[in-house]
């Protein structure tokens, strides 16, 4: 029997890896509070919840400016350095996942999804076309890449509603609704398939669904979510 889908754990209490330990709270809208003393933190600014006042905020320039910016994506993140703790919250319901990277792996983000990182990983980013047009507008939409390059690291997203991670064995694939995948580690191969469905009288239907393929991890967000436009 091949293993279902396994709930990823809610809570993170003064876990410490890659330079940095960091808790996650609550249950409807969870707070991720980062001890940034050794290791710095890059995140979206207006994820900001509090911080200490030692704390320093600055803009961190991203690999690939002119890249970024032609693709009509941020070209800077905010970057956090202590000594002292932040504290970071999307503003909507769902699930803070730590994503512990060590030195040389890369894991790929469903975009608009990735709430904070420590600065030993890089930020890339990849345009997805094809039939996810179908979906995501003319023009496709994109993966956010992130590769630790310096050392271990931490990547943490949000995922709405509860956040389920399945492994998959080399050759074995699941089906997932495209608004419903959160994360695939870079070894997972991800494709589109389009089934039409048909009454016989009344017309039919597409079903379209991404199609994953092992080996490697996958996760899976309970609310799924579909963005009309790309950045």
């Amino acid at each position: 029997m091949r293993e279902l889908p396994v709930l990823m754990p809610t809570r993170a209490q003064a876990e410490t890896f890659g330079g940095v330990t960091y808790h996650i709270d609550g249950e409807l809208v969870p707070v991720l509070t980062v001890d940034v003393a050794d290791t710095a933190v890059y995140f979206e600014h207006h994820i900001l919840l509090w911080k200490h006042r030692r704390v320093a905020i600055s803009l961190k320039n991203m690999r690939g400016s002119l890249k970024r910016m032609m693709a009509g994506m941020q070209i800077f993140v905010t970057e956090a350095r202590g000594p002292g703790m932040i504290a970071f919250s999307r503003d909507g319901a769902g699930h803070i996942v730590p994503m512990h990277l060590e030195k040389g792996r890369e894991l790929h983000v469903r975009e608009h999804q990735f709430l904070a990182a420590t600065d030993s990983i890089d930020y890339s980013f990849e345009r997805v076309k094809g039939f996810s047009n179908m979906l995501f507008g003319g023009s496709g939409f994109f993966i956010d890449k992130f590769h630790s390059h310096a050392g271990d690291g931490i990547l943490w997203l949000h995922g709405y509603g509860n956040v389920f991670e399945k492994v998959l064995a080399p050759g074995e694939s699941i089906d997932i609704e495209p608004g419903g995948w959160l994360y695939k580690d870079a070894s997972v191969q991800m494709e589109t398939t389009v089934d039409r469905l048909t009454s016989g009288l009344l017309g039919g239907m597409n079903l379209i669904l991404n199609r994953f393929t092992g080996p490697g991890r996958v996760g899976i967000q309970s609310m799924y979510m579909h963005y009309p436009e790309s950045r």
